[in-house]
């Protein structure tokens, strides 16, 4: 029997996965990667030694070395059924779960060479379900006790699909006219294909769960209108989606927007399409501030918008990036320019209210900062100007303040977001809350593992009324 060290030796790569061409790809909306054939899959999941180190890594606690082995048997249905115990969106999760600081980061192949490939087999493993048209046989004896989730994101779909193979009878309350969150207007079609989203909620509602669209809960209906319609208990999870801005001069000139509006607008309102009622202003050059994935995101779509020029503004270095590596790599690939360094601090408009370019200063980096990064310092005397046409801002979001202003007893921080305890129960006895509302904005994954600690939250409060 070989060891470690000479498996690793063996396999010290990945089986290279297919993607588009970044030259084709930086103008079209469909996926970039293509994902693993059968051949490719198996081969990648024959480098896994099953050790079960990464499984420390996955928030929603996958058993990662029992799928794989199941695809290294060729049993993928059963790989499939095997992830969904724990996880209730692999295929999005396969896309857009940032696995190389979860997972794969504990993999011993990593020492010597490069991890298994364990988002880009739980996709395959997703992707093949839809394939081949899985169906689970998932037999659920209802105890007639009604639960309402507020916000069909991760963390709403995740509680959702929880508390329904609990037997809970719930109703998603989702305030846009197509549901998915985040995941839906959020994230550019060509990271997460609508029909895998649109899939993985089927099979939500699949197992009972019903969602009601354009309902705006704080508006449309209040907490008591839920609780006065015997819902036993409600769980929050309406996200962090109130843009934020750096309170600079010429914020409010034309050509300035957020990426929340300029993402929404595209994934949820295809603005990208000519026959759109809702078209997005991209007039290059396109300047994006940010370095998160939600900057890459707006960047990569400006650029499929017609956008020749496309540049990401960052204060500080490539390294400090939050965005995934892979998804920096691919709007390098695809022609975006990238300014390290850099932070506007005014804004410059025409005559007719339009911006026309920035004004930005040179950055260095100085002691870490609360975050461990280091802090970026303006360096004196180092103003320059950019000129640019559009100007998409992306330095993060918070929390709308609408549910927790119809709610005074409601306790939040200072940034607006709610306070829950461990069982995600909040300040109001059978209100819960979870995903970026606690968090502010964070990673899908981490919405997933909130929404199934509220679901075991929930049942565990129900059990002692």
């Amino acid at each position: 029997m070989m060891s470690i060290e000479e498996k690793s030796v063996m396999q010290l790569e990945q089986v290279k996965i297919r993607e588009q061409d970044p030259k084709e790809r930086n103008r079209n909306f469909n996926e970039v990667c293509l994902g693993y054939i059968e051949e490719e899959a198996i081969k990648e999941a024959l480098r896994c030694i099953e050790c079960g180190q990464c499984m420390k890594g996955c928030p929603v606690q996958i058993n990662i070395p029992g799928f794989i082995h199941l695809i290294k048997e060729k049993k993928h249905e059963e790989a499939y059924k095997m992830i969904k115990e724990t996880n209730s969106l692999p295929g999005v999760c396969g896309r857009v779960c940032p696995q190389e600081t979860q997972c794969e980061i504990l993999c011993p192949l990593g020492k010597k060479g490069q991890p298994v490939a364990i988002g880009k087999l739980e996709r395959f493993v997703a992707d093949h379900a839809i394939k081949t048209k899985v169906k689970e046989n998932i037999k659920i004896k209802s105890n007639h006790i009604k639960i309402a989730v507020v916000g069909s994101g991760p963390a709403g779909l995740t509680c959702a699909g929880e508390l329904a193979k609990k037997g809970y009878e719930v109703t998603i309350f989702e305030s846009f006219h197509l549901s998915g969150g985040v995941l839906r207007y959020g994230i550019p079609e060509f990271r997460l294909p609508r029909k895998i989203l649109d899939n993985e909620i089927d099979h939500i509602k699949h197992l009972g769960v019903k969602i009601i669209n354009n309902v705006l809960i704080g508006k449309s209906l209040t907490l008591d209108d839920l609780k006065k319609d015997e819902f036993k208990a409600v769980f929050i999870a309406v996200g962090a989606g109130l843009p934020t801005f750096m309170n600079i001069p010429g914020e409010n000139l034309n050509g300035v927007v957020s990426a929340n509006e300029f993402l929404t607008r595209n994934n949820l309102m295809l603005a990208f399409s000519e026959e759109s009622h809702t078209p997005i202003r991209a007039v290059s050059p396109v300047i994006v501030v940010g370095g998160g994935n939600v900057a890459m995101d707006s960047a990569r779509s400006a650029k499929r918008l017609g956008a020749k020029e496309v540049i990401v503004v960052y204060r500080r270095t490539e390294k400090e990036m939050p965005a995934r590596v892979e998804e920096v790599h691919h709007a390098m690939e695809e022609g975006i320019e990238f300014h390290f360094l850099t932070n506007p601090v005014e804004i410059l408009g025409d005559d007719k209210g339009w911006i026309k370019e920035v004004k930005c200063i040179k950055m260095e980096l100085g002691e870490p900062d609360e975050s461990g990064r280091r802090r970026p310092v303006p360096i004196k005397d180092s103003e320059f100007t950019i000129k640019t046409n559009t100007l998409i801002m992306s330095i993060g979001q918070k929390p709308n303040p609408l549910i927790s202003q119809s709610l005074p007893e409601l306790e939040t921080t200072k940034w607006g977001t709610i306070v829950a305890n461990d069982d995600m129960m909040t300040s109001i006895e059978g209100v819960f809350a979870g995903g970026d509302i606690v968090t502010g904005a964070a990673t899908v994954i981490a919405a997933m593992e909130m929404g199934r600690k509220a679901a075991d939250g929930i049942e565990k409060w129900i059990s002692k009324k």
